[in-house]
């Protein structure tokens, strides 16, 4: 068996969570080493990337103009972006872009400079996240408990998974999953320290010892 995977970008279902429209090309390729997805504006004007500077996970990413012309907004410059055009942007430079032209397509590829890949699993969240902002928190805890279990490895997804728990009120499945997280993936547990979604379940002695709080 060769490995190799082949598909036409329309062959790629776009997935929201209520702000750009995106295509996750890495979870559908079933790519492993690098971050990969695509964001084609249906108008004239659509914002093509959201707002962001990486500087939370450290991440270098390369956009590439497949078709249109877009226009980035890179640490407050504008800069114009035809078909054919690359764009590299280092993490902590905050970035955006915007269609000028109907259909425009671009390319997004990521990376963290000298660390080995950790594949996120944000095209599982994405389309439960509209729930969670709306503070229907059970029933993004449902969504996201039925999620998981296509990708149980998934320490981003078991992660917002035990935020909603937390938030719901199911205390024992919240530190269930957020254990898990951490035992996924380190970073869990410094993000879980500061984060207000654990309020509910703050003071419990579980929570305190998996995030290091004596």
């Amino acid at each position: 068996m060769s490995g190799y995977a082949i598909a036409h970008l329309e062959e790629i279902d776009e997935i929201s969570d209520g702000r750009c429209p995106w295509r996750p090309v890495r979870p559908h390729l079933g790519i492993t080493a690098f971050g990969v997805g695509a964001w084609t504006a249906r108008e004239t004007g659509d914002r093509l990337i959201n707002e962001h500077d990486e500087s939370d996970d450290g991440q270098e990413e390369l956009y590439f103009v497949t078709q249109g012309r877009a226009r980035f907004e890179i640490d407050g410059a504008a800069h114009d972006a035809p078909a054919g055009t690359f764009v590299f942007v280092p993490p902590g430079v905050p970035r955006t872009a915007f269609a000028e032209e109907q259909g425009t397509t671009l390319v997004a590829v990521g990376g963290v400079p000298g660390k080995a890949y950790e594949p996120h699993t944000y095209h599982l969240w994405a389309p439960i996240k509209p729930l969670y902002d709306a503070g229907k928190y059970a029933e993004a805890a449902d969504r996201g408990r039925a999620a998981i279990e296509a990708e149980p490895e998934s320490a981003d997804a078991m992660y917002n998974l035990a935020c909603c728990e937390s938030l719901a009120g199911r205390t024992d499945d919240a530190l269930g999953h957020l254990r898990r997280s951490i035992e996924l993936s380190e970073q869990f547990r410094a993000f879980a320290k500061g984060d207000s979604d654990f309020d509910p379940v703050r003071e419990d002695a579980r929570f305190r010892e998996l995030v290091g709080v004596s």
